[in-house]
């Protein structure tokens, strides 16, 4: 890995190289979703305004598409979702069937979008990426709609102030080491850069950057530390698999499934939930059909249901239960880590205040834990 730094006003002329050249409208800006460019797609955080207003009176922000620099807000706290729908839409059209005469054909085209750029990922977020290239690249199925996409990415990550709920630095998630091109660390007048592709290097030759000094790897060491130390709540993941498996018919998960209203929010706003289903629709004139993916969630009370009508998993702390054990179990036996990343969205969008720290250490305590 190689490190530079620069100065801050340097930043605008780098967004302007990755954007500025490639970006060729004209777009409309819409409801701010998710629009087509001819050229990069420029993803960062961007505060949503007057409309942006949590409860406790703080800024809310949100991943979108950037079409000027004064948009983006490095500044972010955390935001309501992941880039996860940038990679992983909630809904998509996987196949188009036509039928003419006797004859019928099929047509997949993955669509990569265009190029697309992460401004602005926290490592827990580039973290949540590389545990979804585990299952949707290198799994036994591959998905080429992810694989299209994640192939066209550059990600640029920045360093983090942890909110009072972050707990990613328990789930080792608190760092990134790969997944991303270049990495930003704030020094207060300069950025620290660590490089990790070709692309990055070579990109990074369009504006002015110097070798690091003695002095800006001691401050980089401060802040990391200073950082560090800003994480207030943890969750302790010893021997969590056995304790889970010890722990699988406590009454602790009666009392959460009690509470979850099976909304489906904590998947929504996972930037690690894959679970989806998939529909297809035909044409009135059964000329035509489309097959759907849709993300799905695993707490939703039809999410077992099969043909029949049977229902595996009809009760609501069974479902909660389950949806840990993919977390903290099983897809720690699969890949040797987590798949929670502990950003701690989940908690925060759960309506009946659910939070993975609480539920965590009430299952190590075997009763129950309402803090």
């Amino acid at each position: 890995m190689l490190f530079r730094i620069f100065a801050k006003p340097e930043l605008k002329r780098l967004y302007e190289t990755l954007a500025g050249n490639h970006v060729v409208g004209p777009v409309s800006r819409g409801s701010r979703g998710i629009e087509t460019l001819a050229g990069n797609h420029v993803v960062g955080p961007v505060s949503r305004g007057s409309r942006g207003i949590g409860p406790q009176g703080e800024e809310i922000f949100a991943f979108d598409c950037i079409f000027a620099f004064d948009e983006l807000r490095l500044d972010f706290s955390s935001t309501v979702q992941s880039v996860k729908r940038f990679v992983l839409p909630f809904r998509e059209v996987v196949t188009t069937f036509r039928v003419a005469d006797r004859d019928w054909s099929g047509e997949i085209d993955p669509d990569p979008h265009r190029p697309m750029v992460f401004f602005g990922l926290h490592a827990c977020d580039i973290n949540a990426l590389n545990k979804l290239d585990k299952v949707l690249l290198h799994g036994t199925g591959p998905d080429p709609f992810y694989a299209a996409r994640r192939a066209n990415l550059f990600i640029i990550g920045i360093g983090c102030t942890p909110l009072p709920s972050c707990f990613c630095r328990s789930m080792a998630a608190d760092t990134a080491l790969s997944g991303f091109d270049m990495f930003l660390t704030d020094l207060g007048d300069h950025y620290f850069v660590e490089i990790l592709s070709s692309a990055a290097f070579n990109l990074l030759k369009s504006i002015e950057t110097t070798e690091p000094a003695a002095e800006d790897h001691q401050r980089y060491l401060e802040v990391v530390a200073r950082r560090n130390r800003a994480f207030t709540c943890e969750v302790d993941t010893t021997d969590l698999t056995k304790i889970l498996d010890l722990e699988f018919q406590s009454e602790v998960w009666h009392h959460w499934g009690e509470k979850c209203l099976s909304c489906g929010t904590c998947a929504s706003v996972c930037p690690t939930c894959y679970c989806y289903g998939v529909r297809e629709e035909v044409d009135t004139d059964l000329k035509g059909a489309v097959k759907i993916k849709q993300l799905y969630s695993c707490n939703l009370i039809d999410f077992a249901a099969v043909a029949g009508g049977h229902n595996f998993r009809p009760q609501s702390h069974t479902r909660l239960k389950y949806r840990y054990y993919h977390k903290h179990r099983g897809f720690q036996e699969a890949f040797e880590e987590p798949l929670c990343v502990g950003c701690g969205r989940c908690g925060r969008a759960c309506l009946a205040e659910i939070t993975v720290p609480a539920v965590i250490a009430s299952v190590r305590q075997g009763e129950l834990n309402h803090g």
